[in-house]
Order: structure tokens, then sequence, then C-alpha cells
């Protein structure tokens, strides 16, 4: 999916300047704890948060990740702008919620980062209940 596309499917606004709305992703991840977005993305892999400090950057540009979307209205300061444009991180906001913005997105075709070993261990293979001697 293009981020021209993601910026119409929830309402965006584009922060950075210079965005090159081409650009695409493959899949989305919502997260406000970076530990998370470290464990469980990958390369190519269109953030949302709604968190809005410098360390948001700095751990997208760890995992990979290709651009950010801050949500819930929030707006990023300067110094995290700053640090979205050297590293050449696009950076994008709506209004919506973090659940409405990932749902929008998922509704529209664009996956999550699906499931990892690490949660599906503790899942029975009918998706229901909790697997035995994990709960």
């Amino acid at each position: 999916m293009t981020l021209e596309q993601v910026v119409k499917i929830i309402a965006g606004k584009v922060v950075s300047e210079g965005v090159d709305l081409s650009s695409t992703v493959e899949m989305a991840c919502g997260a406000d704890l970076m530990s998370d977005v470290l464990a469980f993305t990958h390369a190519g892999t269109l953030l949302l948060t709604g968190l809005t400090n410098p360390q948001v950057v700095r751990t997208a540009e760890m995992a990979g990740i290709t651009a950010i979307v801050f949500v819930r209205g929030k707006y990023p300061p300067p110094e995290t702008i700053a640090l979205a444009a050297e590293k050449g991180i696009p950076l994008l906001a709506t209004r919506y919620t973090l659940y409405e913005a990932c749902g929008r997105l998922y509704s529209a075709g664009l996956p999550g980062c699906g499931l990892f070993g690490i949660t599906g261990a503790c899942w029975s293979d009918d998706g229901g209940d909790l697997a035995e001697g994990s709960q």
C-alpha cells in the first residue's frame, strides 16, 4: 500500500516535508511500547503510535520501519520531526484512535505483522482458549 493510500484511508496529514507518497509499506503495527516494535515488526512496516517523542524515530530506524503515523490527533514536537527528517522516515498524523486507524488500514487490505511463535505457542489450535500451562 502506498503512503498516499494510507493518508486517504486514515484521513491523515503529512507531517514531514518532501515525503514521497508513492513509497510503499508491506504491513502495519500499532504499538506504544517500543520494546514490542523491536520484537514484533519487520522492515517495510508502517508504525502507528500515540507516542511522539524522538525515541519513536530512533526505534523505527533500528526496526526498519518505513513510516510513522501518530494517532489520536497527536502532533510530534520539532525535535522528533527534525530527527525523522535526518533519518529519512516520513511522519504522518491522524485524528483516529490507534484502534480505529489500524482497523481502517486492515479493512483496506494492509496486513498486520502477523502471529509469532512467542505468542502463538500460548494459544490452542482453534484460536480460542489459552493453551494449558500458559495462563
